[in-house]
């Protein structure tokens, strides 16, 4: 086997352990020393990656590329309804992707947001497209433009991404705030394309 076969092994060895890692127990309790206790040698992590840093970007630019090609080749792409289920089906059938994927969007590591923001690029960039292609099938009120639908869209992710970060969920299991946090959305979506007033042709 040839050197570089032998050195990609190793790599793939080393990211396969710390996707458990960091899926398991995030950037925050994620540590190079319980991906040694997997049986790889610390001397090897250290030869092929700097160190924690950048093995949690390395995983998280795996989850988002397994993410968008999940949702690509499931056709969950096209509307939101579809979108949602799609991707409630990826989340549940990859959890560590799921975890560190959700980790890097409640609880960034401050030091590394740049990166995680540029890594995070194409997901968040799925996720206007299927907001565009959305308000695409309403009529928005005079005044309202793509952009500032889209611009309140972000304000209101961006409050329930803070709202899960908060200390109220410091106690709930990531898992817990996946299901919570994609329970939501949907509700959320809704509320905020159709409102809370009940329209003057609606049924009792």
């Amino acid at each position: 086997m040839k050197k570089s076969e032998k050195t990609e092994i190793t790599i793939a060895k080393i990211i396969e352990s710390a996707m458990d890692e960091f899926g398991t127990n995030g950037y925050a309790g994620g540590t190079v020393n319980n991906i040694c206790k997997t049986g790889i040698n610390k001397g090897l992590i250290y030869h092929n990656f700097t160190g924690k840093d950048e093995l949690y970007l390395t995983c998280l630019k795996k989850s988002c590329e397994k993410f968008i090609e999940y949702i690509y080749a499931h056709d969950g792409a096209n509307n939101l309804t579809g979108y949602m289920s799609v991707r409630m089906d990826f989340f549940h059938t990859f959890p560590n992707e799921a975890h560190i994927l959700f980790d890097a969007l409640l609880n960034p590591p401050q030091h590394l947001s740049g990166e995680i923001t540029e890594t995070l690029a194409e997901f968040n960039g799925l996720n206007d497209h299927i907001c565009k292609k959305t308000l695409d099938t309403i009529v928005l009120r005079n005044g309202i433009k793509m952009d500032d639908a889209l611009s309140y869209f972000h304000l209101m992710q961006t409050m329930l991404n803070g709202y899960f970060s908060s200390p109220s969920f410091q106690n709930v299991l990531l898992n817990e705030k996946v299901n919570m946090h994609e329970t939501i959305i949907p509700k959320l979506l809704d509320l905020i394309l159709y409102g809370i007033a009940k329209g003057e042709n609606e049924n009792d």
